[in-house]
């Protein structure tokens, strides 16, 4: 996979990032799907309702009409960072200790949710936002709305859009992780 730089390739790289991630997930076997690997660290479900939870507020800052997007965050007072500044703020702040806000921790799944809900789910998701992307946004525009971010502070839609991306390929790592140690 190759980083995004502009909006045709954030698009395009966000879909298969989030293709290798079902891909991945669906050779997982259920029980393993949903085991806890202890040590607060969460499951394979647990890592994709995050991701999930995630992108639908992407998703959300994608869709809003662009006059509140201004009115809740204000304007840029900076140009967008690319892809490998992004990056590195957001490994930073990992490093510093932060965390996702409790709105994005996974709740404890109730029995009834099964692997191929969480996957359509995920599916779904992925799915609007890049659409949302693709139909509301611009090279331009991308660059001209900042939205508040819970570890990164304000950060525009094209950086929003990047951090979906490589969000997704940290989890998938997390996940691949889990793998190795459950065998």
């Amino acid at each position: 996979m190759s980083q995004p730089s502009n909006k045709s390739s954030t698009i395009e790289e966000s879909a298969r990032a989030f293709d290798e991630l079902t891909n991945y997930v669906m050779e997982i076997k259920e029980r393993k799907f949903f085991l806890s690997p202890g040590n607060n660290k969460w499951s394979v479900a647990e890592n994709i309702i995050h991701l999930i939870k995630s992108t639908q507020t992407t998703t959300l800052a994608c869709r809003l009409p662009k006059f509140i997007i201004q009115w809740v965050a204000g304007k840029p007072n900076r140009p967008s960072r690319n892809y490998d500044e992004l990056l590195a703020r957001y490994q930073m702040k990992l490093q510093q200790g932060g965390r996702g806000s409790v709105r994005y921790v996974p709740k404890p799944l109730s029995k009834k949710k099964s692997k191929e809900k969480i996957i359509y789910q995920w599916q779904s998701v992925t799915g609007r936002c890049l659409k949302a992307l693709d139909k509301n946004w611009n090279e331009q525009t991308l660059d001209s709305y900042i939205v508040p971010h819970p570890l990164l502070g304000k950060i525009t839609i094209r950086e929003l859009a990047y951090f979906t991306h490589f969000h997704t390929l940290h989890h998938l790592r997390t996940i691949r992780q889990l793998e190795i140690i459950e065998q």
